[in-house]
């Protein structure tokens, strides 16, 4: 009995691990039918699917991504991007990083009613604050400005980022952080040398989350961004506009912009499993 239990078990498992490795080429489907139409030409796709390329990879060619590279609007445009993206990103983990040690360790008056404040920003969406944004925006200069796109999300990112890093560094022993203080760290150097390195997977996560957030928004950047050197999400968008139905030059421009994203993600897997796997345990 115990044989015929062993061998159900392993062929259970079995069946499990092809029905997630089905699973899994099902959902990268479409990613894998934009890598192929990426580097087939118009005419390829006009006479059928992706898919016969598969069978005859003589069909396909690099030309799509050198007259996609040789346009100076798109490659401005992923400039552009990294200009957003990066300090977006870093803003909202340096503040975020900050305010959550404060709302988490340091007495303050008025503390738990403000993090409440913060935590109730959360539910805002972003759709309302566009237009009164942008009068502000327009009042001070910073509308179509990279400037304008950067605070704005920041701000909108800041209100996840201190909930997130506030329970996270909530749940570091107080033993440990008083144990630095008799050794005689003061708050800076206690929150630089004990708090950030044990909060590491944590930020870590946060910021893979922004900056995907960030990369991928198109909303924001094309109300707020400079139209004359928009973000990659716009400028593709305008080539539909411009040009209709032309996937040989959406389909490069749309990999490229999910390139840098992807390898970012893959860059910080092993932060960001630690970071989920520890927020789950606590």
């Amino acid at each position: 009995m115990s044989f015929v239990h062993a061998a159900a078990s392993k062929a259970a498992g079995g069946a499990v691990r092809v029905f997630l490795v089905l699973a899994g080429l099902f959902w990268l489907l479409p990613t894998i039918g934009l890598l192929v139409s990426s580097f087939l030409d118009a005419g390829e796709l006009d006479r059928g699917g992706w898919w016969r390329a598969l069978t005859a990879p003589a069909r396909l060619t690099t030309a799509n991504y050198e007259r996609l590279l040789a346009d100076g609007t798109i490659t401005g445009s992923l400039l552009s991007t990294v200009a957003i993206a990066v300090p977006a990103t870093l803003l909202v983990l340096v503040l975020g990083s900050c305010a959550g040690y404060a709302f988490a360790w340091l007495e303050f008056p008025g503390r738990d009613a403000l993090f409440l404040a913060v935590v109730a920003l959360l539910v805002v969406p972003v759709q309302v604050a566009l237009i009164p944004v942008s009068e502000l925006f327009g009042a001070i200069g910073l509308f179509e400005t990279t400037a304008g796109v950067v605070l704005f999300h920041t701000a909108f990112g800041l209100p996840f980022a201190v909930f997130l890093l506030r329970n996270f560094f909530a749940q570091i022993p107080r033993e440990l952080l008083e144990a630095a203080r008799l050794d005689g760290a003061g708050e800076l150097r206690l929150f630089a040398q004990v708090v950030l390195p044990l909060g590491g997977p944590a930020i870590a996560s946060l910021g893979i989350f922004q900056f995907l957030w960030v990369w991928n928004d198109m909303l924001v950047a094309l109300v707020f961004a400079d139209s004359a050197n928009p973000p990659i999400t716009v400028a593709l968008q305008q080539q539909v506009r411009q040009f209709g139905n032309n996937i040989d030059v959406l389909a490069p421009g749309a990999f490229l912009s999910m390139a840098v994203p992807l390898a970012v993600f893959f860059a910080f897997q092993r932060q960001f499993t630690t970071g989920v796997m520890a927020g789950a345990v606590k």
